[in-house]
């Protein structure tokens, strides 16, 4: 009785002693494109677009050594968030180096102009080749580990709330819809993309990669179908015809990384929005953003500076009990967020 007693205890201490499992995600640098590697617990991998198409293979590389960090050796599923040169433009490029079990999108392309024309074109014969999934609202994505919820694709939204959730949502108050010129943004592709809800124990993600302003109020008003999360990937680049209050406000993210470029987005707007968010503790974004000088986050926050060499990534780690571990690229420094 007593050997048995003690081998109780022994296990007790030894699982206690294990650590948490984690969710690891580099928010990779495409200098305004999108690439983010996000590998579950037990190793499978998903990586949401692929950045720009590049003659140096640039952003090729550098998902390349994202990929060898986490130790994958071949991409598990490949979701295209939508078709757009910034996050399909380097995908026939990166799969002839990096295979690829599982092509997801959201379908057929929206718009028919030459150079999304050609993307998709090429993106096709990829998938013709290998396993291939077209996403609606509601649909899981398998994930090894993970529960990944799409929520937005091809112009729809998800409709039924989750548990415990639907109920109206205070931050759609004043929130009016962007009216847009010649080019409606709510037909671009930016307007198609998919968005997910990634949920690992209690820790809750979403990326909605560039779903424009008007569709974040069609999801999000006058009720709110989502719970609350931890981590925000800003949408857009940071763009401010994303990123609406009521998308922003309701979410009470903890945490936000913005995959913004030098140059390319990072609007003041969404900066301050972003900054007084309810719940948020902390801003990052890839690079220092021209385009607001006066309302970037302290330079710890931001993996790649003014007038300094680039490529440095942004690596998130999800523990199950909900704790987030940012760790700037650039830096080496890591800080902790407790749920």
């Amino acid at each position: 009785m007593k050997r048995f007693l003690v081998a109780i205890v022994f296990t007790f201490l030894t699982v206690a002693a294990l650590p948490a499992a984690k969710l690891d995600m580099w928010a990779i640098d495409t200098e305004g494109g999108k690439s983010l590697l996000i590998v579950s617990p037990s190793g499978q991998s998903l990586l949401i677009d692929t950045g720009f198409p590049g003659s140096n293979d640039r952003d090729t590389t550098r998902i390349l050594e994202a990929c060898q960090a986490a130790g994958v050796k071949k991409i598990d599923i490949l979701v295209t968030s939508h078709y757009d040169v910034d996050h399909v433009g380097n995908v026939a490029s990166f799969v002839a180096k990096m295979p690829v079990d599982l092509f997801v999108d959201h379908g057929a392309a929206s718009v028919s102009d030459r150079m999304t024309t050609a993307n998709v074109q090429a993106y096709n014969e990829l998938w013709a080749k290998a396993k291939h999934l077209v996403v609606k609202p509601g649909d899981k994505i398998p994930f090894a580990g993970v529960d990944v919820l799409v929520v937005t694709s091809n112009g729809e939204v998800l409709k039924t709330p989750l548990p415990g959730a639907g109920q109206p949502n205070p931050a759609c108050a004043g929130v009016e819809p962007k009216t847009w010129g010649r080019s409606n943004e709510d037909d671009s592709e930016n307007g198609h993309a998919i968005g997910m809800l990634f949920t690992f124990g209690k820790f809750r993600m979403v990326d909605f990669a560039d779903l424009t302003w008007n569709r974040e109020l069609q999801l999000m008003c006058p009720n709110d179908p989502l719970p609350t999360v931890d981590l925000f990937m800003t949408s857009h680049h940071g763009n401010d015809i994303s990123n609406s209050p009521a998308l922003v406000n309701a979410l009470h993210a903890r945490v936000s990384v913005m995959d913004n470029g030098a140059r390319k987005i990072g609007a003041a707007s969404v900066m301050k929005t972003l900054k007084a968010a309810p719940g948020m503790q902390a801003v990052y974004l890839l690079h220092w953003s021209a385009n607001a000088p006066n309302d970037n986050p302290p330079n710890e926050f931001i993996a790649n500076l003014q007038d300094s060499p680039d490529g440095k990534s942004i690596k998130i780690s999800a523990e199950d009990t909900g704790t987030i571990t940012v760790t700037n690229g650039r830096t080496g420094e890591s800080k902790v967020f407790k749920p």
